[in-house]
């Protein structure tokens, strides 16, 4: 990981709720149509797998998306991701709903994105993640950029990054070995 700002150390210290872009973040930001026009998308089980341990240690997952997709439904679902804002315009539209619902600061909130869309939202979130692969404008706007590129585990690296910044990592992982789940 390149820590981009100051705060950055902190700011996943604090981090209370994780929202995430899906195509370029969750995904390699590749579209695959099938002959019969359905969209089929490819997720990584080791991102999923941070997310769940994320999730069990109380940290909120949210997904804000321009697009919709019937595949991302089902793999929120999968995952227990309940809350899902997708087919928005501007992404940074659910921060004031979110704050409200959850009782949390923007200053609590990370964001990881990949493209020019993100851009809003990264700039009034406590915490602006940017995936390896993301544009030139997107890193420059982040304080902390993945080393691994989106859809392939990048989502995981901060995931990982979070858990051991909150002292909840060595417990996970011990507490996973001793299948005390």
């Amino acid at each position: 990981m390149k820590y981009n700002t100051p705060h950055a150390c902190n700011g996943l210290k604090i981090v209370r709720l994780l929202i995430l872009d899906v195509d370029g973040v969750l995904t390699r930001g590749q579209v695959i149509y099938d002959d019969r026009g359905l969209e089929t998308k490819i997720f990584d089980v080791k991102d999923g797998l941070g997310l769940r341990l994320l999730m069990d240690c109380g940290i909120m997952v949210v997904i804000a998306t321009g697009r919709c997709a019937p595949a991302l439904r089902h793999r929120c679902h999968n995952l227990g991701i309940t809350r899902i804002y997708d087919g928005l315009r501007c992404k940074s539209d659910i921060l004031e709903p979110l704050s409200q619902q959850c009782g949390l600061a923007a200053s609590q909130m990370a964001f990881v994105g990949d493209d020019l869309p993100d851009l809003g939202l990264m700039a009034k979130v406590g915490l602006a993640v940017a995936v390896a692969d993301a544009t030139p404008e997107v890193k420059a706007a982040a304080d902390i950029i993945t080393k691994q590129p989106g859809g392939q585990g990048a989502v995981r690296e901060l995931c990982e990054a979070i858990l051991k910044a909150q002292g909840q990592w060595e417990v996970m992982v011990e507490n996973i070995k001793n299948e005390r789940l």
